[in-house]
């Protein structure tokens, strides 16, 4: 019997690059006063790494590689996606990001991290929240 490690190679890049990406999505996004840059910087990291997916003899680092990439690549996708929570209130706006503070002035978006917060099991109101 001949243990294949690809499933483990594929698992651990998909965790990893899935949460490196989601708490990097919400940290930029959060500070970046333009999106444009990081969008970028995905953008080639993404095509960068699926270049080497298809250039690689191994399959471990072409699988690592392909995952890795794809993520890169949703990730430029999900900055503009999560401004777009920003703007309905279902992430947190940084007053001090040019991008958000007319949202806040507009009453649009909140300042209130709703992931820092105990479950209530029911829709909570904004002034909910704000207690």
């Amino acid at each position: 019997m001949t243990l294949n490690g690809i499933g483990l190679v594929a698992a651990l890049a998909t965790f990893f690059g899935v949460w490196i990406g989601h708490v990097t999505v919400r940290k930029v996004e959060y500070h970046a006063p333009n999106l444009r840059g990081p969008m970028l910087i995905a953008l080639i990291i993404g095509v960068t790494l699926e270049v080497v997916a298809l250039s690689s003899d191994s399959l471990y680092v072409s699988g690592a590689c392909g995952i890795l990439g794809m993520t890169a690549l949703f990730d430029a996708l999900e900055f503009r996606r999560q401004f777009k929570r920003v703007k309905k209130g279902h992430a947190q706006a940084n007053p001090s990001n040019p991008r958000h503070a007319p949202l806040l002035a507009n009453g649009q978006a909140t300042t209130i991290d709703l992931l820092k917060r105990e479950p209530t099991g029911q829709v909570i109101t904004y002034k909910e929240q704000a207690a």
